[in-house]
């Protein structure tokens, strides 16, 4: 058992009464008690991924709250933060309800909504920033489009700074991001229009120099280059609230990925067979980043700069990834491989199993203001268990999210999730 918010690092039994932990030790379960046995296996409190599109409302054809939130607990996640660009928008205190609404009706993990900055995300009118965190959102993002005008983000990170909850931020400027991939050598190879790095990082250090200005609270979203975080880790010495979340998939993928490669970069795992180069399930925005980029992630989230992990989990129906890669949607599915891939960097020696599960849990509740999480006598049970050496194939059949967009298709990994307890409930078993 891994707690980090605890220090506890240890072989123990875990009680479970009416949803509440009520021990947490070495105990002798009575002959009515049913049994799971987790020897062998890594139990932690529940993890919680700060970014995911469940498409609903609007988009039921590329995922739901019942399909999305069954691939969460699937993947080990007891919660998730879900982005707001549906149809209609996350951009009202109505649209927020009716939502959480179909959560309580059909989900099986925990919905934690992330309200739009603008109204439509269009970028041209300010949401009632007050109004809709009063609904229940967790925080303010325009994700999959950048606000571009500052003078809304100075005015979204001012009411950040009053009600304690982040502006989370998709950095892309539009204009030089025309592109389907990194723009780098292999894109030339490919002959694809890429995206420089630059346009990430500009917006970058646009909204850090926003957040500095207003001392409102910024969330980086999907961080991909190097100095995209050296910028923010610059910031964040400056005493600027900043904190900001890294994707296993930018950390052990690179462009070479969209040339048909399918080596784990930074891990020890075998490496899948060559693909067809220019496969859309390699699309992803940001783009994957060269190899040097990923080398550069993994360095800062060793030495602390990012807060947490993230899956941006970004389902798309079929017909939206069987075009050519320059016409096909920007997005991979994430939830179902987040354990697999991040524990990869701990079997490597790259990161510390303690480390590993704080940023999946401790971290990711503090950005979304929710209660410490934990494994302790009188806290609710939301409790994920993990297989680190249960190796499995990535089949569409293998998977639970509606959409099956992911470059593993095919591959062998290694780690799965074996159990997925919320609030008490068993919402998983493998």
């Amino acid at each position: 058992m891994v707690d980090p918010a605890s220090g506890r690092d240890e072989v123990a039994d875990i009680r479970i009464e009416d949803g509440v932990v009520t021990d947490v030790r070495h105990v002798d379960a009575p002959g009515n008690t049913e049994v799971f046995d987790a020897e062998g296996l890594l139990v932690s409190p529940g993890w919680i991924d700060v970014h995911v599109h469940l498409r609903q409302p609007g988009f039921d054809a590329k995922e739901t709250i019942a399909t999305g939130t069954t691939a969460a607990v699937a993947g080990g996640f007891v919660a998730v933060a879900c982005m707001p660009n549906t149809k209609p928008a996350l951009d009202s205190p109505e649209v927020i309800r009716t939502l959480m609404e179909d959560v309580e009706r059909t989900g099986v993990a925990r919905v934690y909504p992330i309200a739009t900055i603008t109204r439509g995300r269009t970028g041209d009118e300010a949401v009632d920033f007050d109004a809709v965190i009063e609904a229940g959102a967790i925080g303010w993002s325009d994700d999959g489009d950048t606000t571009a005008n500052s003078a809304i983000m100075r005015e979204a990170l001012v009411a950040s700074r009053r009600l304690n909850r982040p502006v989370i931020v998709h950095c892309e400027d539009k204009p030089i991001a025309t592109g389907a991939m990194h723009e780098g050598e292999v894109s030339k190879e490919l002959g694809i229009e890429g995206i420089p790095a630059a346009a990430e990082e500009i917006i970058i250090a646009r909204d850090l120099m926003l957040a500095e200005l207003t001392g409102g609270w910024l969330h980086v979203c999907h961080v991909s280059t190097g100095r995209g975080i050296e910028l923010i880790h610059e910031a964040k010495q400056r005493g600027v609230n900043v904190t900001a979340e890294v994707m296993p998939h930018h950390l052990v993928m690179s462009d070479e990925w969209v040339a048909g490669s399918r080596e784990l970069h930074n891990t020890d795992e075998a490496v899948g067979l060559q693909a067809e180069p220019g496969d859309p399930n390699t699309k992803v925005n940001p783009p994957l980043r060269p190899q040097e980029d990923t080398r550069k992630l993994l360095k800062a989230l060793q030495d602390g700069w990012f807060d947490c992990f993230g899956t941006d989990h970004a389902p798309h129906a079929e017909p939206e990834k069987s075009v050519e890669y320059q016409q096909s949607a920007f997005g991979l599915s994430g939830l179902e491989f987040a354990f697999s891939l991040s524990y990869a960097l701990v079997r490597a020696g790259h990161l510390g199993v303690v480390d590993l599960v704080r940023r999946w849990t401790v971290e990711p509740a503090k950005i979304l203001g929710l209660d410490p999480v934990s494994i302790q006598e009188g806290l609710p049970a939301n409790i994920s268990v993990f297989d680190p050496e249960e190796f499995w194939t990535v089949t569409p059949e293998a998977l639970k999210t509606k959409s099956k967009n992911t470059p593993l298709l095919g591959m062998t990994l290694r780690g799965r999730a074996a159990l997925t307890i919320v609030d008490g409930e068993v919402q998983h078993r493998a």
